[in-house]
């Protein structure tokens, strides 16, 4: 016997009603007749019930009304009825998408901050979510002026554990997906700017899964490279954001959690300090007044512990996989890959810690306690004797090429440059092959004039410069032939034919440590000759020219500068003059013939001519480096009368 109850045609007559009164009557017979999993009559309902109503209904719901629906009382009930209608509608991929509903975002966003009906929150939330799922248009609408700022100021007070808080959280990691996909970060900031605020404030008070949701969102949007993005969190009014961040990497590596959201915690940290500065890790401001605060100096000790306990895990998996029988597979090849971007995010974040414990050594008034700081030196110094140990297997197994190579070279030049005199025997015995060390990638990304390997030889020349301002660092460096190395080094830094970014610094170092082999020339006479250092000639001069001629131009456009580059080079060029050589090794190198020679002291001579003329202006700069001037001077006349070919050019140009 067939049911004498309403049929969903019947609901479909009221709804096409033309009274208010009976498409209410069909509302609530369809919330009876309707389920979420039949899409066909949900499409009918929405058909029937038709757009305007909807909008009439909700902006009455919100007091923006006027005709049609009675007020005062009913207005809350309107609103919860306009809200569930949405969400029940949209759970229908084919509404969610229409214009219709992705035209009332910016409206639930309104309705959201200002109602006081907490019982609508969860619906609210959920017709957001399945409108920005649905469709392109759907998600860029949030990014509309002011959509996202209204959600941050509501998010935040959602209580832990609710259904509104899971929908928008699931919509916060749409939306940050959808800008690390490639929205231009320039024309949105201040909308990225709200959302690292409300995901950092989130991330800080969570205590459940969503926590972990935060922490990739914060990671993904702080891995962007936009300087313009950078400086805006640097130059935020508030700290509050980044004191969060800092709770919540606290709680995350004092708790038992997987190793791959320890990883995330690291590399977040890994991100603030590459924005704000290592210093942002002394930094801490107590956001609430039940919050356990962990002092500074033990929080700076968990992040350097947890880094290390990645690292000695990661170096001994490392070390298995890479020489298994097994692992040219593709998928152990995956493994590897990962474990190595794994070990150089740890590897970042130590060196990072090197450097501010050095900046904290120097400080009066440091945060960091004595034991503290002793821990953390001897932790270090166990880890990099891991490292060493890493290289010297890779060393026996005949490998020199890896990004986990160079980044363990990285590392170790790190801690060395603050610890000269450490691990001098490990570091002396393999010194030639970790100045042989390549990237994985170091020849195809360097142009194919370049000298490689070239990263690792730069990472080192901070503790080579300082090593070799004593005979034993000297005679270890020679005995390697390393000396040769930086040799090639600086020439492809500053020859004719380099075409990387000049890097002054680095520059400078590399003449440093050839100046302080020189001066120990005579001591180390077994392992260095003159043709080591004839391409470095040639080298220097051109150098020489091209600074000459940018202080020249430089000085006309901006007034007084300095010379310090100038100085640098002739200083090294006259500290090439060995005893007991004569022209002769010059005139059998190629890139010594007569026409280079005499191309390149002509350009000399009218460029030093012109630097020096004014430099003369610069009285109290000459005064200070007189004897630079006079070292320059006479080297270059011992030249003249010791390689004829170099004299009779300059004076013929």
């Amino acid at each position: 016997m067939a049911s004498s109850g309403p049929s969903l045609d019947d609901c479909l007559k009221l709804l096409r009603g033309q009274r208010d009164e009976q498409k209410l009557a069909g509302l609530l017979l369809a919330s009876k007749l309707c389920h979420g999993d039949d899409a066909t009559a949900v499409l009918k309902v929405y058909d029937a019930v038709g757009a305007c109503f909807l909008q009439r209904l909700i902006l009455t719901g919100m007091g923006k009304g006027s005709g049609g629906f009675r007020s005062g009382e009913d207005k809350e009930a309107y609103l919860r009825l306009s809200i569930t209608l949405l969400a029940a509608l949209c759970r229908v991929p084919e509404i969610a998408s229409s214009e219709d509903m992705v035209s009332k975002v910016p409206l639930v966003a309104e309705i959201v901050t200002k109602s006081s009906d907490p019982s609508i929150f969860e619906e609210c939330y959920e017709f957001l979510l399945l409108v920005a799922v649905a469709s392109d248009s759907g998600i860029a609408k949030f990014y509309q002026p002011g959509v996202i700022d209204m959600l941050a100021s509501h998010i935040t007070t959602l209580s832990d554990g609710t259904r509104a808080l899971e929908f928008a959280m699931q919509l916060l990691q749409l939306l940050v997906n959808q800008l690390s996909i490639g929205f231009v970060i320039s024309e949105n900031l201040p909308l990225i700017l709200s959302m690292v605020t409300l995901i950092s404030r989130q991330f800080a008070v969570l205590q459940n899964a969503f926590k972990f949701d935060a922490l990739h969102m914060l990671t993904s949007l702080l891995s962007s490279n936009n300087t313009m993005f950078h400086e805006a969190l640097r130059t935020m009014p508030s700290n509050t954001w980044a004191a969060q961040v800092h709770v919540g990497i606290s709680e995350i590596l004092r708790n038992r959690v997987v190793s791959a959201e320890k990883l995330q915690a690291l590399l977040l940290a890994d991100l603030m300090m590459s924005i704000l500065g290592v210093n942002w890790l002394l930094n801490q401001i107590q956001l609430q007044h039940d919050q356990e605060i962990i002092p500074v100096d033990k929080f700076v000790f968990l992040v350097l512990e947890s880094s290390r306990v990645e690292v000695a895990i990661l170096l001994n998996e490392l070390a298995y996989l890479k020489y298994e029988p097994s692992s040219s597979s593709s998928d152990a090849l995956g493994i590897i890959i990962q474990k190595q971007q794994n070990l150089a995010l740890s590897f970042s974040l130590i060196e990072k810690i090197i450097k501010l414990l050095s900046n904290v050594s120097d400080a009066k008034d440091s945060p960091m306690k004595d034991s503290t700081l002793t821990k953390m030196v001897s932790g270090l110094e166990e880890t990099i004797n891991l490292i060493f140990d890493f290289l010297q297997d890779s060393k026996d197994h005949g490998q020199r090429k890896g990004d986990d190579l160079l980044a363990a070279v990285r590392i170790v030049g790190s801690y060395l440059a603050e610890v000269p005199i450490a691990c001098q025997e490990k570091m002396r015995a393999l010194l030639g092959y970790l100045l042989s060390v390549e990237g994985q990638d170091e020849t195809s990304y360097l142009l194919p004039l370049w000298f490689s390997p070239f990263y690792s030889i730069c990472f080192l020349l901070p503790w080579l410069c300082q090593i070799t301002m004593h005979i034993d660092g000297c005679k270890a460096l020679a005995s390697a032939g390393g000396h040769r190395e930086i040799v090639e080094c600086l020439v492809n830094m500053v020859g004719s034919n380099s075409q990387i970014v000049n890097d002054k610094d680095t520059v400078f170092l590399a003449c440093d440590t050839i100046m302080n082999l020189l001066l120990s020339r005579k001591e180390l006479k077994d392992w260095i000759e003159w043709s080591d250092f004839v391409n470095l000639l040639h080298a220097l001069i051109f150098w020489n020219v091209i600074c000459f001629f940018r202080c020249v131009l430089l000085r006309k456009l901006q007034g007084p500068i300095r010379y310090d580059d100038g100085f640098k080079h002739l200083l090294l060029g006259v500290g090439l003059d060995i005893r007991g050589v004569s022209s002769k090794p010059i005139k059998f190198r190629p890139k010594f013939s007569r026409e280079v020679v005499s191309s390149y002291c002509k350009k000399f001579k009218s460029g030093t001519h012109t630097f020096w003329n004014d430099m003369f202006g610069e009285l109290e700069y000459l005064k200070d480096h007189s004897d630079l001037h006079q070292i320059i001077s006479a080297g270059y006349c011992d030249w003249a009368d010791r390689f004829p070919s170099v004299r009779n050019a300059v004076e013929n140009s």
